[in-house]
């Protein structure tokens, strides 16, 4: 088994006072498969109208992600380092 996966999100930053879109669509073996779920969804209602919102992240197993603690913009949750 590989130590990496890769996740498959949809973004999507909204107007104004309404909540940007995010969406784990899944966690997958390979970029490969990952690249294989965008296709089978990018003509889906909602996912149609954004084509550009799908972004594939590798992610490492056994290891530890926001070591550094978060803070708060707004609604979300940003690393620490990002707002240094």
């Amino acid at each position: 088994m590989s130590d990496v996966v890769h996740l498959l999100w949809f973004a999507k930053e909204m107007p104004e006072g309404e909540d940007d879109i995010e969406l784990l669509i899944g966690v997958y073996s390979s970029d490969e498969v990952a690249r294989a779920a965008i296709q089978r969804m990018k003509d889906k209602p909602g996912f149609a109208d954004f084509p550009q919102g799908f972004e594939v992240c590798p992610y490492s197993l056994d290891h530890d992600h926001w070591t550094d603690g978060f803070v708060l913009d707004g609604k979300r949750a940003l690393p620490r380092w990002l707002r240094q």
